[in-house]
């Protein structure tokens, strides 16, 4: 399999520019969420590259006109990626009509004109920021949700990257599949558009141990508790208890305990499409909320990082502070040198 060279080990910097919550959608916030320190302290840890999630709310106004303000921040954060050798992704997070966590906002699918303006913001995009095609990728959009969005997903796509290659053919973009970027949704994606394309997807399996007392998940007890080094039967037993049949196809009958194996089993499809497609494989997102025991946590960090490497599959970690995953807050203090290591 292709690697994704220049993008093998990163992490996100969610919360800065994107889902920072309406209240947050102000120079305040950008000027003192993320600062040339964080990107300083990525690059120690000896990351090569961050992902850069944006929202369109940043550069964008209802009326689709542009913010020229809002590019700064993208603007910053590529200067100091440059100046500590990191490369970026840059993850088009939510789009004028789609955000991947309200089921109610998706007339992005259905309304001709919305698909329109997202390719004049990837034309933007395109025309700012892919001469920097040596640092810089692009995600067309973060996680496509459900399975009556993905042949129209295709459509766009197609549409965009064409688009973007007007412009500029060099710059890798990355795409990824229905079920929020599941392994599963990478199957109903089309055929790589040309050779600079990445196929994504993300990781949180197993969900009820990495989102334990996660208040936005359905059926979740807020105060719910689980270890990750039990046998694989019973953490399927317990997934099923919450979720029913919808992670059943993560888990195979055994009684012996979670490891790398269920990693690697886990990937084999995504990398027997890639492989079949001759694209790198990208998981852009994996990690752990911050209820769950930190010790627990880095096992579970020391076996999947060991399946994605041995997979050959580039990563970035959700995420480096707040968002009830910051690698850098509180909980994970105890155990962050640990963590570091790992990505």
């Amino acid at each position: 399999m292709r690697a994704f060279e220049g993008f093998e080990k990163g992490v996100n910097l969610g919360g800065w520019v994107s889902q920072c919550g309406e209240e947050n959608y102000t120079k305040e916030h950008f000027d003192s969420f993320i600062t040339e320190k964080d990107i300083q302290r990525i690059a120690s840890w000896g990351l090569d590259h961050v992902r850069l999630p944006i929202d369109f709310h940043l550069f964008q106004n209802d009326d689709k006109s542009f913010i020229e303000s809002g590019f700064g921040y993208i603007d910053k954060c590529l200067e100091w990626c440059d100046v500590y050798g990191l490369n970026t992704v840059l993850d088009l997070h939510k789009t004028m009509g789609f955000i991947f966590d309200d089921s109610s906002y998706c007339a992005f699918f259905e309304d001709e004109s919305l698909q329109d303006n997202f390719v004049a913001v990837w034309e933007e995009l395109t025309r700012r920021y892919a001469k920097y095609s040596d640092r810089v990728a692009f995600e067309l959009l973060n996680e496509i949700t459900m399975p009556w969005m993905a042949q129209k997903w295709n459509e766009i796509a197609k549409r965009t990257i064409k688009a973007i290659r007007e412009i500029n053919k060099d710059i890798r973009i990355i795409i990824g599949g229905i079920y929020n970027s599941s392994i599963e949704g990478l199957k109903l994606l089309d055929a790589p558009y040309d050779e600079n394309i990445v196929f994504t997807f993300h990781c949180y399996s197993p969900l009820v141990f990495t989102h334990q007392s996660a208040y936005w998940v359905d059926n979740m007890p807020r105060d719910y508790k689980t270890d990750y080094k039990i046998p694989v039967n019973e953490m399927a037993k317990k997934s099923y208890g919450f979720f029913g049949e919808d992670y059943a196809h993560d888990f195979y009958d055994s009684d012996e305990p979670m490891n790398e194996r269920f990693f690697e089993r886990l990937f084999e499809q995504a990398v027997e499409i890639a492989e079949k497609h001759n694209v790198p494989l990208y998981c852009g997102e994996y990690g752990v909320i911050d209820k769950a025991d930190p010790e627990q946590t880095v096992k579970w960090f020391e076996d999947i990082n060991s399946a994605l490497k041995s997979s050959g599959i580039a990563r970035a970690c959700w995420t480096y502070k707040e968002k009830d995953f910051g690698l850098v807050d509180k909980h994970y203090a105890p155990v962050l040198n640990k963590l570091i290591r790992l990505l």
